[in-house]
C-alpha cells in the first residue's frame, strides 16, 4: 500500500525542518513525529541558504532555498512501513 503525503504533511515537514535547522547553513539529522496515525521519520543532509528580509519592525535572516544533499523519508503504521510518495522538491517550494 502506498501512502499518499498530503499538502499538510508537507507543510508540517517543512516547519519542522525549519525549527530545526533554525539559523544554521547546514542541516544532518532525523526528524520523527507522529502525523494522523502515523510514524514520519525525515532523515536529511540539506544545504541551507538563508535571505534577509526587511519588516518595519526590524530585519530578519529567513531560509530562502533548501538543498538537499541526500534525504530519506519513511512511513510507519500499526502494520509495519509503507511506501510513500513523498518528494523533497515539495518541501523545497515552501521556503
Amino acid at each position: 500500500m502506498m501512502y499518499s503525503v498530503s499538502t499538510e504533511l508537507y507543510e508540517e515537514v517543512a516547519a519542522r525542518l525549519s525549527e530545526a535547522i533554525g539559523g544554521g547553513s547546514y542541516f544532518s539529522g532525523s526528524l520523527t513525529f507522529e502525523w494522523a496515525g502515523i510514524t514520519c521519520r525525515l532523515t536529511a543532509s540539506v544545504i541551507v541558504y538563508h535571505k534577509r528580509v526587511c519588516f518595519p519592525e526590524g530585519d530578519r535572516d529567513e531560509i530562502s532555498d533548501l538543498v538537499p544533499v541526500w534525504w530519506e523519508f519513511h512511513t510507519t503504521g500499526c502494520e509495519g512501513e509503507m511506501l510513500n510518495d513523498f518528494t523533497f522538491s515539495e518541501v523545497r517550494a515552501l521556503f
